[in-house]
């Protein structure tokens, strides 16, 4: 099995998660894509969608599965999402494909959090994967100074805008032991929107595609 292969098997146990009448919240990238592939054949069964992102959205509609908006849903009985990295406590990083910040407020508003990934998503400590922080465009250069006192080698994704119409810097060099402290400091930087670190509201579910099949975790 390749990677791409550990992502399905993931998106595939995820789907067993689903119950009728749900309003399922749904991710952004290259996992949850699959999540959305495979939750077509059983779009009968839920009552909707939230989608975390434009992408998502389209990617939904063209399968003829109902999008609502958040605020008409309210509480969410599932968010299915992936991440960048995740620790065995389910604190994640997330944000590689630049949706965090409206990743973050769906896993807020969910009942259960499943994050689907492929093996190599687990690690001990987070911060080997660069974290993506959403920063208010002005305050790109002040926030970034910031960050370099804390440690961490922040680099522009250049040519990148958020669908709230922000920047997104990704900082290198940071060695997450405590993911709750750092999700907290990085958000009091006045100019950032959110951090990618989901460690206040982690995954409940982390389910690993592997070469030997899907694991389980739980919080």
């Amino acid at each position: 099995m390749n990677a791409d292969d550990m992502k399905k098997a993931a998106a595939a146990a995820a789907i067993e998660y689903v119950e009728n009448g749900m309003i399922v919240g749904i991710g952004t990238g290259s996992t949850a894509n699959h999540f959305i592939d495979l939750l077509a054949g059983i779009k009968g069964k839920i009552d909707g969608t939230v989608a975390s992102s434009e992408a998502s959205a389209q990617r939904l509609r063209g399968h003829g599965i109902h999008v609502m908006e958040l605020n008409e849903a309210s509480k969410l009985a599932l968010y299915v999402d992936g991440a960048d990295e995740s620790n065995h406590a389910l604190q994640l990083i997330k944000g590689g494909g630049g949706a965090l910040t409206r990743e973050k407020i769906v896993a807020a508003c969910s009942e259960k959090f499943i994050c689907i990934a492929d093996d190599s998503k687990l690690v001990k400590v987070l911060g080997k994967y660069p974290l993506p922080v959403e920063v208010i465009p002005m305050a790109r250069s002040y926030v970034a100074r910031e960050l370099v006192q804390m440690g961490g080698v922040p680099e522009y994704r250049e040519g990148f805008v958020t669908d709230n119409g922000n920047i997104i810097l990704d900082v290198y060099n940071l060695e997450i032991a405590e993911p709750l402290t750092m999700e907290t400091r990085i958000n009091q930087i006045t100019g950032v929107v959110t951090v990618g670190i989901f460690a206040h509201r982690p995954a409940d579910v982390l389910i690993l595609g592997g070469p030997n099949g899907v694991q389980t975790l739980t919080a």
